[in-house]
């Protein structure tokens, strides 16, 4: 389950902000370099970031699954012709490796969310975003993070149930029709108790946030962002630098 997983390693006990800072620091040098070289460069980024977090890459997918089928047709629809070729491979490249990006970034992301308690994340957001602003965006970072487990907690008990049935005998358009009508059921009647819990517990603008400091660690991997994004704006700038017109 994509939740906060208690450890000891490197990624744990990194403050949220440098987290979250090298998170767009890796997604700004993600679309800067879209080329096989640039990936690769890439992998090994998040490759050591997972092993900072103690977390396998199939392990960071896992939550992930039902979205990687989608990921693979688009490239396989981009190769396709209405007329011969009917096949066309080399037009398959640009959004596979986008694809493959994607993967890159979704494996970060739970990198992130197996190391990092929510409450920190709540404070790092309000920190990062001052104000009621921050504060609304700190819930609603709470919120999700909250939320989405208990919600897929209960799709598989309603799969589960469906399955003790007999349920996967019926015709897959009943099966979806099941699931999600008691998904939905459900997440409707979590709803209607978070706000009731919210409103018993007085929810706060300005809450007590848990104390956050940087480490040495963190600042190593604030340069280590920095020398990255520094690399992801390159193209930008030599992009600019050929656009300006030769000196007299």
């Amino acid at each position: 389950m994509l939740s906060y997983d208690p450890g000891d390693s490197v990624g744990h006990r990194l403050d949220p902000r440098t987290k979250l800072v090298a998170q767009s620091c890796v997604v700004v040098a993600a679309f800067a370099h879209t080329t096989p070289r640039g990936l690769a460069a890439l992998t090994v980024v998040v490759a050591a970031a997972l092993a900072a977090c103690r977390l396998s890459p199939p392990d960071a997918l896992a939550e992930f699954r039902a979205v990687l089928p989608f990921l693979l047709v688009g490239p396989a629809l981009e190769s396709l012709r209405l007329s011969a070729p009917w096949v066309v491979p080399a037009d398959a490249v640009p959004p596979l490796l986008a694809s493959y990006r994607t993967v890159l970034l979704l494996a970060l992301a739970a990198a992130y969310v197996r190391t990092t308690p929510v409450r920190d994340s709540e404070a790092a957001v309000a920190w990062l975003v001052p104000g009621r602003p921050g504060r609304f965006l700190a819930v609603g970072v709470s919120l999700v993070f909250r939320f989405l487990p208990v919600l897929q907690a209960d799709v598989r008990r309603v799969r589960s149930a469906m399955q003790a049935r007999l349920g996967t005998e019926r015709p897959v358009r009943d099966r979806v029709r099941i699931v999600g009508v008691a998904g939905l059921r459900r997440a409707l009647g979590r709803a209607d108790s978070l706000a009731l819990a919210l409103r018993a517990r007085c929810l706060s603008w300005n809450p007590t946030p848990p104390p956050l400091r940087l480490r040495r660690a963190d600042y190593v991997a604030l340069a280590a962002s920095a020398t990255l994004l520094l690399w992801g704006l390159l193209p930008t700038a030599e992009s600019l630098a050929s656009s300006l017109p030769a000196p007299l």
